[in-house]
């Protein structure tokens, strides 16, 4: 007997396939249904005539009428004749067509299947089936089952058909096998597996809780979580154990022999960064007690445990900028005074002396560091650079990390400009970047703006795809918060002392009229920032509103988008208004602001249920992981404009594109009235709204409301309790990531010299 959230039947007809995520459109012949019933879901590898047992429930789709929405799905083998040769005809197994079909069900009856499973050899009794069939037939058996197997194995175990096709392109016909041997091997090789996700599977399995391969399993997963959420490059051995630890419930001689084993498998990387740090493999009791002692206050840990690709991405780094240092550079000869006072006439402006410095160094060194605060003519900067490199037919090239951020450039300076990943050219096959050693980017001159939101993976990508003999200028604001992935690419490289640094600090008079500029810059020295009581009279572009209670901050916010900003200053509620919080929780953090402001701006956009998320058409979304393929990144901004139910797909505009989402990309992009400040980073928004509160005491630090500020170009609103951005103000310590690029820069420029 079927239950009632099942139904039973034969695949008729596979209507569409997504070969990505598994997403299938299938017809099912149901016993005492009058026509044959839509069934949808994320389905691996259906075969027409296969009989199967569908476990979900009846949605009502606005187009397509009712449909059976599979959540989990049994293959059963057809039993009747019929069946069995319909299932064989169906294209499962390369060269038997609908004769051959008929011949082996008519020499082999029902136990046909049975005949292909336990005994193949005997299909050579069929006429016309030679050794060459045969083996086609064994192959494509073989796989179909294993699919099968390794989908009912894992369905069993909790685990989505979507990971299950993931598992199975990546490891072939030992999936399974491999899944029972080791699961935690999942968690390294397959995107969206996690800990936990192999762990649970390892856990049905009856792997010990004190198992090497979950202590592993476990290091990774606490290095994955450092550098995903801290930012951290590595971790020291203390803080890796403890995290383990906490993690795994185990003690430190299990987790300290699994360590040494990822080591020794080149999984992890130990670094010594002190010469009279223990070696990993011959420490002492006494020595790994020091290993594992927490560093006093200001000291530098005496090693690091990385993740591979992290430790090659600082060494890459390191070795590279030394080397453009150093090398001759292609730049033609060029008078710097006479070009620096040529451009000024040209542009029609007067450069500052620290810009005119600046200017002259990066026409004079190899690699440039240029940082400064809003209002200090960072962008005048680059204006005039690439007018003298034009005038001088240099060739150069313009990026930054965001498609927005490099918009902004190329609308300044009249020239292209790129993101990073299309300059080095993404390739979603390969997987790689096309621009790399030994076909670097044609340029004698390479500008990288917005660089503080540039993460250790991506410099090192960069530099790889820089000839020696390239300039290199580097544009950021220091001060801003860190790179939303690991590392502190920016500050390191100032830090260091090794590369050419200038530091813009003069604010010019027409930066000095805006109050955002002015308490950008008060709130970087420690001030409270100055702000226009919103009255009346003339408008500002910096207010505060003193709340004193989380719902009182709620309620002004949502006065403030949907009405007083876009009637006072003209603006458009959702395009250009953007809210800004510290936190993600609570009730003026982003996932609850989001969620009132969607019913407060687009209350009758028609409900779109997309992979678990509660969208609307025309709602505003962020893209919140970087997509080479689809050409969006992480913080880019659209809207929901349509959904393509043949396929299935979510379709938003971004940037005058329309990209589709597929069910299994919903976890791409989050409504995005309201995002994270650290979500905000080289974006610039007409109109910005920040609640301030105490209850986020713990992330209220000054370069988090710096970066909040810096985001409005024609205005900004702090909404909230004054101790709160008193808190924010004074407190100078940010948090400080674990990297150490900054030693391996001075190391790496005394070995070239």
């Amino acid at each position: 007997m079927v239950e009632a959230n099942a139904i039973e039947g034969t695949v008729k007809r596979v209507v569409f396939v997504n070969e990505e995520n598994g997403y299938t459109v299938a017809r099912l012949d149901v016993a005492g249904a009058r026509e044959p019933v839509t069934i949808v879901g994320n389905l691996a590898a259906l075969t027409e005539g296969e009989l199967l047992r569908c476990h979900g429930e009846w949605v009502t789709d606005r187009r397509f009428g009712r449909q059976f929405a599979v959540e989990r799905v049994e293959p059963l083998m057809p039993s009747t004749t019929q069946g069995i040769e319909r299932y064989l005809s169906s294209g499962l197994i390369p060269g038997i067509g609908e004769v051959f079909a008929r011949r082996i069900v008519e020499r082999f009856g029902p136990k046909t299947l049975e005949v292909i499973g336990r005994t193949p050899e005997r299909l050579l009794e069929v006429e016309g089936l030679g050794k060459k069939k045969l083996a086609g037939v064994k192959t494509a058996w073989a796989e179909q089952r294993g699919i099968r197997e390794m989908l009912v194995f894992l369905q069993s175990n909790g685990i989505s058909t979507t990971f299950a096709i993931r598992i199975w392109k990546h490891y072939g016909a030992d999936s399974l096998a491999q899944v029972k041997r080791n699961p935690y091997q999942l968690a390294l090789d397959i995107t969206g597996i996690g800990f936990f996700t192999a762990d649970k599977i390892a856990r049905h399995l009856g792997f010990a809780e004190d198992s090497v391969e979950r202590a592993e399993a476990g290091l990774v997963y606490a290095l994955e979580q450092a550098a995903g959420a801290d930012g951290h490059c590595y971790l020291p051995p203390h803080a890796l154990v403890e995290k383990a630890k906490e993690l795994l419930g185990v003690g430190e001689a299990r987790i300290f022999e699994a360590l040494q084993r990822l080591v020794e498998a080149h999984i992890l990387v130990y670094d010594k960064f002190d010469e009279t740090a223990p070696d990993l493999f011959e420490v002492s009791d006494e020595e790994l007690g020091r290993l594992l002692a927490k560093p006093g206050r200001g000291e530098v840990p005496v090693a690091g445990v990385y993740l591979k690709p992290l430790y090659g991405a600082e060494q890459g780094i390191a070795t590279k900028l030394a080397t453009i240092s150093l090398a001759k550079g292609l730049l033609p000869p060029i008078k710097v005074p006479q070009a620096v006072k040529w451009v000024q006439q040209h542009v029609g402006i007067e450069l500052s002396p620290e810009q005119q410095n600046a200017l002259r160094a990066s026409i004079v060194e190899k690699v440039l560091v240029i940082t400064g605060g809003p209002g200090t003519g960072k962008t005048t900067l680059i204006n005039c650079l690439v007018r003298i490199l034009d005038v001088k037919k240099v060739a150069f090239a313009l990026c930054a990390p965001t498609g927005r951020a490099a918009k902004r450039v190329a609308e300044i300076t009249g020239f292209e400009a790129a993101t990073i990943h299309r300059m080095l050219e993404f390739s979603p096959k390969t997987g790689t970047f096309v621009r790399r050693e030994g076909n670097e980017i044609e340029a004698d001159m390479v500008i990288v703006d917005e660089v503080s939101m540039i993460d250790a993976a991506l410099m090192d990508n960069l530099l790889r795809a820089i000839g020696p003999q390239t300039h290199l200028v580097l544009i950021g604001d220091v001060d801003q918060l860190p790179s939303v992935g690991p590392g502190s690419v920016l500050r390191d490289l100032i830090d260091s002392n090794v590369i050419a640094a200038a530091r813009l600090t003069h604010i010019f008079r027409q930066a000095e009229q805006s109050l955002i500029v002015t308490n950008a810059h008060r709130i970087n020295h420690g001030e409270f920032p100055r702000a226009e009581p919103m009255t009346r009279g003339r408008l500002s572009d910096f207010y505060f509103i003193e709340k004193q209670t989380q719902a009182e901050v709620l309620e002004i916010i949502k006065e403030l988008v949907s009405e007083r900003i876009p009637k006072r200053f003209k603006l458009d509620a959702v395009n250009d208004v953007q809210v800004l919080s510290p936190i993600h929780k609570g009730l003026v953090g982003v996932e609850n602001l989001n969620i009132e402001l969607q019913e407060l701006l687009n209350p009758r956009g028609e409900k779109l249920v997309f992979g678990g998320r509660n969208l609307r058409l025309g709602d505003k979304v962020m893209q919140v992981r970087n997509n080479y393929t689809k050409e969006v990144y992480n913080g880019d901004l659209g809207r929901v404009t349509g959904f393509d139910d043949e396929h299935r797909r979510l379709l938003v505009e971004i940037d005058g594109r329309t990209i589709a989402y597929e069910r299994g990309e919903a976890d791409e992009i989050v409504l995005a009235y309201a995002a994270s400040i650290h979500k905000a980073q080289g974006c610039e928004y007409p109109a910005v709204v920040v609640p301030m509160v105490t209850q986020h005491y713990m992330l209220l630090q000054r370069n988090l409301l710096y970066t909040a500020v810096t985001r409005g170009k024609q205005l900004v609103v702090l909404v909230g309790q004054p101790k709160a951005i008193n808190i924010a103000v004074k407190t100078e310590k940010t948090f400080r990531r674990y990297t150490h690029l900054a030693d391996r820069l001075r190391a790496a420029m005394r070995l070239v010299t």
